[in-house]
């Protein structure tokens, strides 16, 4: 009906190229238009104003020798000022993206490592942005934007990366665990130390107290009991000491057993022993 009536309806969004007898006679733009066959016009084909979008897939290699792929995602459009040479042109526009990708990835990525093409994939996607849109301008189309979307190493090469990163991982483990047995290990000795030394320092006390009870027992019977000498008071005190030291030993109830020689010429051994180290430890003192 509407070639009856030649009348055209273009949609919005789209545009359409009108021909007279084969020659492009103008750009029509969306509504109703008039295409009058009779003289020869008529419409040769649509083009949409759309954004359109092209994933592009390039395998390549890298300068350390290693193959990647790498997708591209291109956004582009047709310039509605140039939308006869979009049309003219290009028969295939996609093919003609795709062989300017290949063309730019190919050129960059071997200059590049494969750390560094993870690093620089920006760079790498502005050239091939630049260079597509300086292409494809003069064929009416304009490039809005380019992604590296993926990068994708050989499932060898991931796997080796994966295993290195690790190995990595636990060497740094394995590290902090042996500095916190360290730490742990200096505490523990830093700690046995102080006890060892408070407890000497309690058996030092210890003695010294018991020294002193006996200067002072000694002291206070020769005091007390006239024509008594030291040595007389001390032999006294030992001997309470052994007998209360035996009486210990019998009420124990432990299944140990301790021999001690027993009899009043054992006391009296005990006695210059003890009597001899008292004398031993003040002659060091005084010297």
């Amino acid at each position: 009906m509407g070639n009856l009536l030649c009348c055209v309806l273009v949609k919005q969004s789209d545009v359409a190229i009108k021909e007279r007898f084969g020659k492009f006679e103008k750009v029509l733009n969306p509504g109703l238009q008039f295409v009058p066959w009779v003289i020869g016009d008529y419409v040769a084909g649509h083009l949409t104003l759309r954004l359109q979008q092209l994933d592009v897939q390039c395998e390549t290699k890298t300068k350390d020798n290693v193959f990647v792929t790498v997708v591209a995602s291109i956004q582009y459009r047709v310039l509605v000022d140039k939308a006869s040479d979009a049309f003219y042109r290009l028969s295939n526009p996609t093919t003609q993206i795709k062989a300017y990708v290949f063309d730019v990835i190919r050129a960059c990525v071997p200059k590049l490592n494969l750390d560094d093409v993870f690093e620089q994939k920006n760079e790498i996607a502005k050239s091939v942005e630049e260079e597509l849109d300086k292409a494809m301008t003069a064929y009416g189309y304009e490039i809005l934007q380019t992604l590296i979307i993926d990068i994708e190493p050989d499932q060898q090469v991931k796997r080796a990366m994966n295993e290195i990163n690790a190995a990595a991982r636990m060497r740094v483990a394995a590290n902090e665990k042996a500095e916190a047995e360290k730490i742990i290990q200096i505490k523990r000795a830093e700690g046995e130390a102080e006890s060892k030394y408070l407890s000497g320092l309690g058996i030092a006390r210890q003695r010294q107290a018991i020294v002193d009870g006996l200067r002072d027992s000694v002291l206070g019977f020769a005091g007390n009991v006239p024509g008594t000498s030291a040595k007389d008071v001390l032999d006294m005190v030992m001997m309470t000491q052994y007998f209360d030291t035996m009486r210990d030993i019998g009420a124990s109830s432990k299944s140990s057993s301790v021999f001690i020689p027993h009899g009043p010429g054992a006391v009296a051994d005990v006695a210059t022993q003890i009597r001899n180290g008292l004398l031993q430890a003040h002659h060091q003192t005084n010297a």
